[in-house]
C-alpha cells in the first residue's frame, strides 16, 4: 500500500490525472477497493494539485469521470453475473456481513443508499453491483450514482488539497469514518427490523380480538 501511495505521489501531469482516473474506476468493476481504497488515490489528486503538479478541476474531474464509470461497470456487472461472482471462489473473499449489509441498505434505502454508499469504505466496492443484483432501475440508479460521484470526488480531492504534506492524517480520519458509516447503517438496520418485529407481534393479539370468530365466541360466553 506504502508503495503504491509513493508511486502516486511521484507522478504529475497527465499520468497523474490517469492514475487518479483507474483507481476509483477499478474499485466497484473489479473490487479493487477491498485492497486499495479510491479514496485515496483521490486524496493524494488532491495532494499532487496543491503541489502544483496538475490543476485542481483536473484532478476533481478525473475523480468523478473514474467513480461514474466504475460504478456504472460494477452496476451492469452485478446485474447479468453478481449472483455467480459471489458463490465463485473469489466472491468468499468479500465478507458475507459487508454483503448482506448493502443488500439491506439498498433494499431500504434504493437510489439514496447508491448515493450514501460512495461514502462508505466497507460499501463503496459492492452497492453498486448489488444494486444490479437487485434489479434497481438503471435511470434511479444513474441519477444517485452521478450525484454520489460527483460529491465524493470534490468532497476528497479537496480535503487532499486542504491537507497537502498531512494528507496522511485526513487519509486515515476518512478511513476510520468509512467504517463508522457502515457501523452506524448495520445498526440502524437491526433496529429498524427488530422494531418492526416487535410491532408486528404486539399487533397480532390485537388481531385477533377484532377477529369474527373471537367476537362470536366472546358473544357466546356472555350469554351463556
Amino acid at each position: 500500500m506504502s508503495f503504491v501511495t509513493n508511486t502516486l505521489l511521484s507522478l504529475h501531469g497527465v499520468v497523474a490525472l490517469v492514475a487518479i482516473f483507474i483507481f476509483p474506476a477499478l474499485e466497484s468493476s473489479v473490487f479493487l477497493g477491498f485492497v486499495f481504497p479510491g479514496e485515496t488515490a483521490v486524496l493524494l489528486g488532491g495532494v499532487l494539485a496543491y503541489e502544483h503538479r496538475i490543476p485542481l478541476a483536473a484532478a476533481m474531474v478525473a475523480a468523478m469521470a473514474g467513480a461514474i464509470i466504475g460504478d456504472t461497470v460494477g452496476y451492469w456487472v452485478g446485474r447479468e453475473f453478481g449472483r455467480r461472482i459471489l458463490d465463485s471462489r473469489s466472491g468468499r473473499l468479500i465478507k458475507k456481513e459487508h454483503v448482506r449489509t448493502a443488500e439491506d441498505f439498498i433494499a431500504r434505502r434504493g437510489g439514496f443508499g447508491v448515493f450514501l454508499g460512495r461514502f462508505a469504505a466497507a460499501l463503496r466496492a459492492i452497492v453498486p453491483g448489488l444494486a444490479g443484483m437487485s434489479g434497481m432501475r438503471y435511470r434511479t440508479f444513474v441519477i444517485f450514482n452521478i450525484l454520489g460521484g460527483v460529491a465524493w470526488a470534490v468532497t476528497f480531492t479537496m480535503a487532499g488539497y486542504l491537507a497537502g504534506a498531512s494528507f496522511r492524517t485526513v487519509e486515515s480520519v476518512a478511513g476510520k469514518a468509512g467504517y463508522a458509516l457502515a457501523a452506524v447503517l448495520v445498526l440502524g438496520i437491526v433496529a429498524v427490523v427488530l422494531f418492526k418485529r416487535r410491532r408486528s407481534a404486539g399487533a397480532q393479539p390485537a388481531l385477533a380480538a377484532d377477529d369474527p370468530a373471537t367476537i362470536i365466541e366472546a358473544n357466546r360466553t356472555e350469554e351463556a
